[in-house]
């Protein structure tokens, strides 16, 4: 799980990512060679971010729904513009991103995940990527901080 590179994709971020068997951006990629980089170690869905305006990242989708084992979660770059009732439609979490602060949290029985930002820093804001497992009883996430070099 990755969001705002901001068309810096760090070898931490890589190291971090490495493994994984489905990659996740949420939004603010900044440069197309990232998702490649990227798909280089597993599979990614990415969604479009505020600043993915021009070029193949203005075609990413807004949305994405994510099925792991029978486990659903809504993919968006912008938790402010979630404009439907995730429990009615089904969801059990939202991955987001755009704040750059990471966030692993339960609301309403629902994860809300944001593995925070990977590209540059900003503000004194941590460096993060994020793991996601489906479990028995839902979801489990981990904040993964990176050692940046």
């Amino acid at each position: 799980m990755i969001s705002d590179t901001h068309g810096l994709l760090r070898p931490e971020a890589l190291d971090a990512l490495a493994g994984c068997r489905r990659i996740l951006h949420a939004g603010d990629v900044g440069d197309p060679s990232i998702l490649d980089a990227l798909g280089e170690l597993a599979p990614v869905t990415a969604v479009r971010g505020n600043i993915d305006t021009a070029g193949p990242l203005a075609r990413l989708p807004l949305t994405e729904v994510i099925e792991e084992e029978g486990r659903l979660l809504y993919l968006i770059h912008i938790l402010a513009d979630l404009d439907l009732d995730l429990r009615a439609v089904g969801m059990d979490g939202v991955i987001h991103g755009h704040s750059h602060r990471p966030e692993v949290a339960t609301v309403g029985g629902l994860l809300h995940l944001n593995p925070g930002s990977a590209g540059p820093r900003r503000f004194d804001l941590p460096v993060t990527v994020a793991h996601l497992w489906p479990t028995e009883e839902g979801w489990h996430a981990e904040r993964i901080d990176l050692a940046i070099r």
